[in-house]
């Protein structure tokens, strides 16, 4: 082979080699991009009040409404169509019927953990049998209760309580924090004894902030502080506008029926939702969240469900 030709053949070769490793390099330093959208379903509940059946069919507007067979059956319709679910309460599980009156709170919890809530917080009815009742009855419950502006030491509650919660779905990393009202001059001392009221907004800002770090796609407010009032009292519209890191606050206490979810914008100049669906569970809370690149977050639809027999969506 004349010497020329083999040295062309050589430097091909070596040339090849190392475009190929190049290739081979680059290829290794490829991030792939996932441009798909993730989406978040949240649905929320607050203010149950012992409903466990539906309001008697008489000439009431709320006649045949509630109930937890016919909420139970809507939830799992919409999971079956749905990746990416959390189910939420926001307290006053207890009071309102003779269910609470007779079994103090038993087959409340029992049909949450069997609708598998993720979890809730903690109203101020949710006291009316005493710490110790509240602490028995959480014995029944698959689901966490989480608040962190109450300091439950030395009482029957101290360790049955936490102050978030992190729950992965899919890909989405959900925070989620619990705050509570005053509860002198709500509850009987006696029923809640040496529980310590601590600042909500302080306390979930912190918490907020703790969620954040640990980076958090989207952070969560269960509260029982009711959605605005006329005096100077802390309220979801208060810590909306004094938060920093919470996109969304699911409310309670107040019975509200929103039209709609309000919007506030918080200290840091983004928005934080607010929402909040009546009381005594006729009707169903849903928000969907998608999640794009970066996750960012957009909330594209919201609506409340009626809750009753024949299932609306």
């Amino acid at each position: 082979m004349p010497t020329n030709r083999r040295k062309f053949i050589q430097q091909a070769a070596l040339m090849g080699g190392a475009l190929l490793t190049s290739k081979s390099l680059f290829a290794s330093n490829i991030v792939p991009v996932d441009n798909k959208e993730e989406k978040l379903v949240i649905l929320h509940t607050n203010d149950v009040h012992s409903r466990l059946e539906p309001f008697p069919m008489d000439e009431s507007k709320s006649a045949g409404l509630g109930g937890v067979a016919a909420r139970a059956d809507l939830i799992r319709r919409i999971r079956s169509v749905e990746e990416n679910v959390l189910l939420l309460d926001a307290g006053d599980i207890f009071q309102g019927t003779p269910y609470f009156n007779f079994y103090k709170g038993e087959p409340e919890i029992k049909a949450m953990s069997m609708m598998q809530y993720d979890a809730s917080t903690l109203g101020n009815h949710d006291f009316d049998g005493g710490m110790e009742n509240f602490a028995t009855q959480q014995l029944h419950a698959t689901f966490p209760f989480i608040n962190c502006n109450y300091d439950f030491t030395g009482t029957p509650l101290e360790g049955k309580t936490i102050p978030y919660k992190i729950i992965q779905k899919g890909k989405i990393k959900v925070g989620i924090l619990g705050v509570g009202v005053e509860l002198h001059g709500l509850v009987p001392d006696k029923l809640y004894g040496n529980t310590k009221y601590l600042d909500p907004i302080q306390k979930a800002n912190e918490t907020a902030a703790l969620l954040q770090k640990k980076r958090c796609d989207i952070i969560i407010c269960l509260s029982h502080l009711g959605d605005k009032y006329t005096d100077n009292k802390v309220s979801d519209e208060v810590l909306a506008q004094s938060c920093y890191d919470i996109d969304l606050i699911i409310g309670g206490h107040t019975h509200r029926l929103f039209e709609k979810p309000r919007v506030y914008t918080n200290l840091k100049g983004n928005e934080t939702i607010v929402n909040q669906v009546g009381w005594a569970g006729m009707y169903l809370g849903r928000l969907d969240y998608n999640f794009s690149v970066g996750k960012n977050k957009k909330l594209e639809h919201s609506h409340k469900v009626i809750v009753r027999g024949k299932i609306n969506e």
